[in-house]
């Protein structure tokens, strides 16, 4: 798998496999589980392959809502069960949602590197 993507009129999610980078751009707004599942399945086949490191790359989605916040716990949660993958946050100073919300992760993982910028 070289390069996965979704793509919808709010938001891109992109996985690149060179750099093991799954990019989140635009609004997610999403409302329930079918609209999460291609979310959660591009996630699960990440982790499949099991990289060193999984960099989550937040800093150009605009907004997220309990339901993407809940989908992204569960998927650090499922990181840190593996125990051999690090995972790596990128996240806006910008956006206010962000430095809100992305420092509970680092509850549920305390591994996890967080970059605010």
């Amino acid at each position: 798998m070289d390069i996965q993507e979704l793509n919808t009129e709010e938001y891109q999610v992109k996985y690149n496999n060179e750099s093991r980078t799954i990019s989140f751009v635009g609004s997610l707004r999403l409302s329930d589980l079918e609209e999460t599942n291609p979310i959660v399945q591009l996630l699960n086949d990440v982790l499949t392959l099991e990289p060193d490191t999984i960099t989550l790359n937040l800093r150009a989605l605009k907004y997220l809502n309990s339901s993407g916040i809940n989908m992204l716990s569960k998927f650090v949660i499922q990181v840190r069960r593996i125990k051999t993958v690090n995972l790596i946050v990128l996240a806006s100073s910008e956006i206010p949602w962000q430095s809100k919300s992305l420092k509970n992760l680092q509850r549920l993982m305390p591994s996890l590197q967080l970059e605010v910028e």
